[in-house]
């Protein structure tokens, strides 16, 4: 999959063409730095109708190819070094939505199934 990255894009349609993919998966955005490749944030982007201009400092435009067997730290890191985002990928759980940064190394594949042995999968709000 390919998902468009621009500074008009808004935050609900990136999370949800991502969920559409990987149902069970979902993309939590933060806000933007303080300064160009300072330390990210990691405080989470509160308003999903805002747009991608509103949380990065690199102001890229392009597509994002998306697969399968890539693992979580990859996926965060190619938004991180090419579109300045900081981003991190959740996972659902019969407890809710869990941050799987310490089995970033598994791929979002993985992640999905493991996601689907809890439930339903998830729709993102518009």
């Amino acid at each position: 999959m390919e998902i468009t990255i621009n500074d008009q894009r808004k935050i609900f349609a990136i999370q949800k063409e991502f969920s559409d993919f990987f149902p069970f998966l979902k993309l939590e955005f933060y806000s933007k730095s303080n300064t160009e490749g300072g330390i990210p944030s990691k405080k989470p982007m509160k308003h999903i109708s805002k747009t991608i201009a509103e949380c990065r400092t690199i102001h890229n435009s392009g597509h994002i190819k998306i697969q399968s067997k890539m693992t979580v730290a990859e996926l965060e890191q190619s938004f991180r070094d090419v579109y300045g985002l900081s981003l991190e990928v959740l996972r659902k759980s019969s407890d809710g939505w869990v941050k799987i940064s310490e089995n970033s190394d598994y791929t979002l594949d993985q992640q999905n199934e493991e996601g689907q042995k809890s439930g339903k999968p998830v729709s993102v709000a518009l």
